[in-house]
């Protein structure tokens, strides 16, 4: 192994690879020294970085699945590979899908808040009264690994699933106009660019839930803002925003929002799972093997 590895967040786990750098300095500067880089989804890795690391750098390794914050076609032109971390995020994923729905459904956010506040004074018969999941239809958006995993789950509440890929709007509409609840789980490409925006909202039943734990710009952030606030759909759950990490004033004050901080993996087993996963990445690519997660094969080449 060759080559200085930059890592662009102290991470507490042992990275197990030598020559390795935090980064403190702009990332186009450690792209000029580094062999590697593992990276953040918050860290934007675009076409003057890559450009910048096109005679040093031989790979981005990104501890996400997603690598909407990576210049993919710009790395691919320079040469140097990216790669993500699937499969190790897909069960706490779907957890924490389900969570949100239940939190919203069920109305736990507002019900802790009432006790909390001393608002629990006697049983009442009207008090937050929720929508029950069996015999319901949970429409998801995106039939990949986490959307599968969120489809199962759903069988122990006896609910209908149906599953959309990225297709044509009019199809995803009707989709949408079937739907109790709504779970989100496609990746962030200009396609699915506010996929669900005032036309899509206004197509769902007034009383439907819907679930965004992808990426926040698959969502036109107003739009839904504007459909909660007139009752439009019943609810929503949040754990990803269209301008992360700033969130709506307008949305926030929304009773009928569960709002997260974007902890969809946030487990200690998943976290580690992904720095590890990122690290073989790195370790086989300096090496001049094939990494295991290669987003895009067209650059590999092994080392001469």
């Amino acid at each position: 192994m060759s080559g200085r590895i930059t890592v662009t967040y102290p991470f507490r786990d042992p990275l197990d690879l030598p020559r390795v750098t935090i980064l403190k300095g702009p990332l186009r500067e450690a792209a000029r020294r580094s062999a590697a880089l593992i990276t953040l989804l918050t860290d934007r890795v675009d076409a003057s970085v890559l450009e910048a690391g096109r005679s040093t750098l031989r790979i981005v390794a990104n501890v996400a699945v997603g690598v909407d914050n990576i210049d993919v076609a710009a790395a691919t032109r320079c040469g140097i590979m990216v790669s993500n971390t699937p499969d190790v995020l897909t069960d706490a994923t779907a957890d924490l899908t389900w969570a949100l729905l239940l939190a919203v459904a069920r109305k736990i956010v507002a019900g802790d808040a009432l006790v909390r506040r001393g608002g629990f004074t006697r049983w009442n018969f009207d008090l937050l009264r929720g929508v029950e999941l069996r015999g319901k239809t949970l429409g998801i958006i995106g039939p990949g690994r986490i959307g599968r995993a969120v489809g199962r789950r759903a069988r122990g509440f006896g609910m209908i699933v149906t599953y959309r890929s990225r297709s044509s709007r009019d199809s995803l509409r009707a989709f949408l106009e079937a739907s109790d609840f709504i779970s989100i789980h496609c990746p962030l490409t200009p396609a699915t660019r506010h996929l669900i925006g005032a036309a899509e909202l206004i197509r769902m039943k007034p009383a439907a839930i819907l679930i965004n734990t992808a990426r926040g710009p698959i969502v036109d952030e107003r739009a839904l803002i504007e459909a909660l606030r007139r009752g439009r759909i019943a609810g929503a759950g949040l754990d990803v925003y269209e301008r992360e990490p700033r969130v709506p004033a307008a949305l926030k004050r929304l009773k009928n929002v569960v709002l997260l901080p974007h902890i969809g993996s946030a487990t200690v087993e998943t976290r580690r799972c992904m720095l590890k996963t990122a690290v073989t990445n790195v370790k086989a690519a300096l090496r001049g093997n094939r990494p295991p997660n290669l987003v895009n094969p067209e650059t590999w080449r092994p080392l001469q």
